[in-house]
């Protein structure tokens, strides 16, 4: 049977949360799951659990860049090449797991650190049982015409625009 590409998108909570579901249903069916998340230190509450989970492998990030609307042309050329290797790292991997999870994708694109067309293709190109799920906020077209699956999440209201902060184990 072949894999189909999921994406989670829109401005609601709930697109990682989503994934995550999903590779904890494919890692208790027996499947692989490789994670990659851009953006993501690999401090939130979810990584001291997937690292119990067997079958479930996390791409570390060894660095770090800020915002990108505060990174220097050089800055972001080096952020730009490091979440390029990730994503190549992830689907160079991509052969032996059943399903790949691209979290903030749709970011890594918006703001220039991959580039659409090589996703696009590495999409095209993707092992034809290759389960993929990306996730974010403002997809391009482009992916959302390659994708089976687009599920938006909506934000109706938030607990922030009432002053309340991230709270450990329930947004990171």
């Amino acid at each position: 049977m072949p894999g189909l590409t999921h994406i989670y998108c829109g401005d609601g909570k709930g697109k990682t949360t989503a994934a995550l579901g999903l590779a904890l249903r494919a890692a208790g069916s027996g499947k692989k799951v490789l994670l990659l998340q851009f953006f993501k230190d690999g401090k939130s509450s979810e990584f001291a659990a997937l690292s119990q989970v067997e079958n479930i492998t996390v791409i570390p990030q060894t660095r770090t860049f800020g915002f990108s609307w505060t990174l220097s042309g050089a800055e972001k050329a080096e952020a730009k090449a490091y979440y390029s290797g990730l994503l190549e790292t992830a689907f160079a991997q991509a052969e032996a797991v059943g399903l790949l999870i691209l979290d903030e994708a749709m970011s890594a694109c918006t703001t220039g650190m991959i580039d659409e067309n090589r996703l696009l293709s590495l999409m095209r190109q993707k092992p034809e049982e290759l389960e993929l799920v990306l996730t974010g906020r403002n997809p391009p077209q482009s992916l959302l015409d390659a994708a089976d699956y687009v599920t938006e999440m909506r934000k109706i209201k938030h607990p922030y625009e009432q002053g309340v902060a991230a709270r450990l184990g329930i947004e990171y």
